[in-house]
């Protein structure tokens, strides 16, 4: 505790402004303090969640001894530069329609998330980085969208192929990673506005009793747009502030995201099950599946099935409807969780996220996010092909190396004899990345084309 009260000092000499960042350090030292040695903290789906393998107990430890994040000067854009400063009536909404109250505030893990590319003109030039946290279901979704952009969007009048995405330099990543962005509030605002929230060097508003401050919501300015284009240009041109180190870059686009969407809409968007987009697991804030819902489809649905459900499975009258996914979109969405298996609980994902306009998916597997996805377009829409395909596999982990190629068979079902025939839970035997694709494709044998399955 003695080096903890060191650092704490050092800490309050350099930075004298930053006392509510000083207040969190204090509060992570005591947190950890009381938590049992080694145990791994969860990223996982609310309920399914199982801590990843192979965590370093000495992270811990040396999370504790990094000083608070701070956005860098050179990060804040000029309050000149436009914006509408974010009022405190708005400042308070964003926290209870995030967390459902004022006092919950993003933790390290969020605050130094951002965008952060593979490097250029390599395996996984197009790929991101991310880290274990709830901020990496955000991160995974932008990762679908940017897979759209460089195979279907920028190649529309050519053939796709893998190779363009081992092609990609630093600018085209950025302008992938802006289209991303775009894309994703466009779709939000309903195409016809979006918003981006971006943090100025100037506070705007000093807060209330009843609010806890982060010096970063406080410092917002907000540009409204209702031009897609002028909505991406905008964003290329301000790129530092998603991508590169101390950005907030995925608070960011969270903010801009619900901005986009309206505190209004998003009322409408939620139903009885669901009141706020976030919920705290192990010490972190985890993505609810209306949030999920409102990267991929732009409404904050709160369930996966089609539709608004209006009857329980006994055929009664619900008191209020549960609000489901009405259309297809770009991305779709696969869903599997062991835990949920071993309990008889797994819900089934409709077919509008199951069935999207491309074929990308953006995967929740045992509470962790990656993606699936297939260069050939006409995967969806020519049944011929669903016979035999490749599809691409991509984690986001660092570990990964180089994007895993899955070879799809849907006719011999010769997965399910196992081991000669052996008896029990197939779950148990195959890896969840092939259960998970066996929710789109039933009994599909699946060839890792000699890469060790993993996840």
């Amino acid at each position: 505790m003695a080096d903890h009260q060191e650092v704490l000092n050092t800490i309050r000499a350099l930075q004298p402004s930053r006392l509510s960042y000083i207040e969190i350090l204090q509060t992570e030292v005591q947190r950890n303090q009381d938590k049992p040695q080694g145990k791994p903290e969860d990223d996982g789906e609310e309920g399914t969640g199982r801590p990843p393998s192979g965590s370093r107990p000495s992270r811990e430890n040396t999370t504790l001894l990094t000083p608070p994040y701070s956005i860098p000067q050179a990060l804040a854009v000029s309050p000149g530069l436009g914006g509408l400063p974010v009022a405190p009536e708005m400042a308070m909404n964003l926290r209870k329609v995030l967390f459902g109250n004022t006092f919950h505030i993003f933790n390290y893990e969020w605050k130094k998330s951002f965008f952060k590319f593979r490097e250029p003109y390599s395996d996984l030039s197009y790929a991101l980085e991310t880290e274990r946290g709830g901020a990496r279901a955000i991160q995974m979704a932008v990762q679908a969208n940017i897979v759209k952009f460089l195979l279907f969007t920028q190649n529309a009048s050519s053939d796709c192929c893998m190779q363009s995405l081992r092609e990609v330099g630093e600018k085209e990543q950025e302008r992938a990673l802006a289209a991303a962005l775009t894309d994703i509030l466009w779709t939000a605002g309903e195409e016809q506005s979006a918003a981006v929230s971006l943090v100025t060097s100037e506070h705007s508003f000093t807060p209330h009793l009843d609010y806890k401050q982060d010096n970063l919501t406080e410092r917002l300015q907000l540009f409204n747009f209702n031009e897609k284009e002028d909505v991406r240009k905008f964003i290329y041109e301000h790129i530092q502030c998603f991508k590169e180190e101390g950005s907030h870059g995925v608070i960011l686009f969270l903010y801009s995201l619900i901005f986009s969407r309206t505190f209004e809409r998003l009322s409408e968007d939620l139903d009885s099950t669901t009141s706020h987009l976030l919920y705290p697991s192990l010490g972190n804030f985890v993505c609810r599946q209306a949030l999920m819902n409102l990267l991929l489809t732009g409404r904050a649905s709160p369930n996966m099935f089609n539709g608004t459900l209006q009857y329980d499975e006994h055929g009664e009258p619900l008191e209020q409807p549960l609000h489901g996914v009405l259309s297809r979109s770009d991305v779709g969405y696969l869903y599997w969780s062991r835990e949920q298996v071993e309990h008889s609980q797994l819900p089934k994902v409709g077919s509008m996220l199951k069935t999207p306009k491309l074929p990308i998916w953006v995967c929740s597997i045992n509470g962790t996010y990656s993606i699936l996805f297939s260069p050939k377009c006409s995967l969806l829409s020519d049944w011929k092909m669903e016979h035999l395909f490749d599809l691409y596999f991509y984690n986001g982990q660092p570990s990964q190396r180089s994007t895993a190629l899955l070879t799809i068979d849907t006719h011999s079902h010769h997965w399910e004899m196992g081991d000669g025939g052996t008896l029990g839970d197939p779950e148990k035997r195959f890896p969840s990345v092939e259960m998970t694709i066996r929710t789109k494709w039933e009994g599909a044998a699946i060839d890792w084309n000699g890469t060790v399955p993993f996840f």
